[in-house]
């Protein structure tokens, strides 16, 4: 459990540097998809229930754009403090959890 959270030794590492990118492309993708899809059936398609409250309160793209900031914030944050490994696994989560049922969302209907 320790290399999911312990801190890499070599500052800059080319692995960490792909994942941290990664992880912004992932962001980026999200917040589009997320941005189409709640754009074309409501925001009662967001699976977030903390961002669908967001949104009814300050719109889509005003909540999305904080969202992805914040997500994006904390990415940088952890690259910083070379815990890569957390970061390669959010990034896949991100992928499983967002990126595959958007897409799979669009291509269905």
């Amino acid at each position: 459990m320790d290399r999911f959270y312990k801190p890499w030794d070599t500052p800059n590492s080319l692995f960490g540097n792909l994942v941290v990118i990664a992880f912004l492309f992932v962001q980026a993708l999200d917040g589009g998809l997320t941005y189409l899809g709640v754009s074309t059936w409501g925001p009662g398609i967001e699976g977030n229930p903390l961002l669908s409250s967001a949104m009814a309160y300050a719109g889509i793209g005003a909540s999305l754009a904080a969202a992805k900031c914040v997500a994006i914030a904390f990415g940088i944050a952890l690259h910083l403090c070379r815990v890569h490994t957390l970061v390669a696994l959010l990034t896949l989560f991100y992928v499983a959890a967002a990126i595959i049922p958007w897409t799979a969302l669009f291509l269905t209907s």
